[in-house]
């Protein structure tokens, strides 16, 4: 099996140990801070038995069997500092958790590296930091990529990989078919703040606290909007796929309005200001930002609102009939 070293005991160190465990991989939890032995241990004990909680968890939730709780468990390894240079020797692939302070990445990222072996791929999972930057601290920063996970890593799907300058694409071949072998969806973002997930959160949360703050609704109300249209609507499309099914000339001219009567923040990007001129309006006129010159449409039609309907079933959303209960 891949020999895998969970970089630092922390939350994020527990998650990715839980992920790779669960897919039948062994992994190994690496305290790699050097401290006295009574309290390593209790640290790792700790975390341990936090993964062996999640499992607790998702087994109450019949996502896994009660049987597979000590499997997956026994595929969790525990280690000290003083194992890091036989550990790191042998690891296949080191993902660095440590804590987000550049401090904190750069002794670990940099110890690593020379410890490991030359082969060795070494994935930061920092949610801020820019891989070209973290990249600087390895010995070999053509094996140094970031692959930030999102919390629970251990339930999450995406991952977010982002290879420096210097990173050989062979490199982030081998991490990207790792990540799909146990079931993630890793996606590359090239190095930018934010990367995709922080960046459109940041906007969206910004936006609906600034509307607290202007009265335009209370809290509760607009998570309740959030949750029943905003959110189920891009559980099923990605929001440059809703940019096409919609129109894109419907955003643009959204976005105009907004700019002026909201503010500039709101402003369309350039793109849609050329996709305008050359017609590409997206779904309706078969081209958009995306292409479906090759597309069933009434097929993808069909398919994106089953998807749409089964949602709206699960959280009991689907509208009433005339006696008032929910359609089916």
């Amino acid at each position: 099996m891949t020999a895998i070293v969970a970089l630092g005991a922390g939350r994020m160190g527990r998650g990715i140990a839980q992920v790779f465990a669960t897919a039948g991989h062994d992994v190994t939890i690496l305290d790699f801070k050097d401290r006295p032995a009574d309290d390593a241990e209790e640290l790792l004990d700790t975390a341990k038995a936090e993964v062996a909680e999640n499992l607790a968890f998702l087994q109450s939730l019949d996502v896994i069997d009660v049987d597979d709780i000590d499997i997956i468990l026994a595929r969790v390894h525990l280690a000290a500092n003083d194992a890091a240079p036989d550990l790191l020797a042998k690891a296949e692939f080191i993902f660095e958790g440590v804590p987000e302070t550049l401090e904190a990445k750069k002794d670990a990222i940099a110890r690593a590296s020379e410890l490991a072996g030359d082969d060795t791929i070494i994935a930061s999972t920092s949610s801020t930091m820019l891989p070209e930057e973290l990249a600087g601290f390895s010995v070999r920063p053509n094996h140094f990529l970031n692959a930030h996970f999102l919390n629970p890593a251990y339930l999450i799907p995406l991952v977010e990989v982002s290879p420096g300058d210097a990173a050989d694409v062979a490199v982030q071949d081998r991490l990207m078919a790792l990540l799909e072998e146990i079931g993630k969806t890793p996606v590359i973002c090239r190095h930018s703040p934010g990367y995709i997930v922080a960046r459109l959160q940041c906007i969206a949360m910004n936006e609906a606290v600034r509307m607290v703050e202007e009265g335009i609704a209370t809290a509760e109300d607009i998570d309740r909007a959030v949750r029943t249209g905003f959110g189920i609507r891009y559980a099923t499309m990605g929001l440059i796929e809703f940019t096409d099914w919609g129109g894109v000339d419907i955003l643009y001219y959204a976005s105009n309005y907004l700019s002026r009567t909201v503010g500039d923040r709101f402003a369309a990007p350039e793109i849609l200001g050329k996709l305008m001129e050359r017609g590409d309006l997206g779904l309706k006129t078969g081209k958009g930002i995306y292409d479906f010159a090759d597309t069933d449409t009434d097929a993808y039609r069909r398919e994106k609102l089953s998807t749409f309907v089964d949602l709206l079933r699960h959280l009991d959303l689907m509208p009433v009939d005339a006696s008032g209960k929910r359609i089916s």
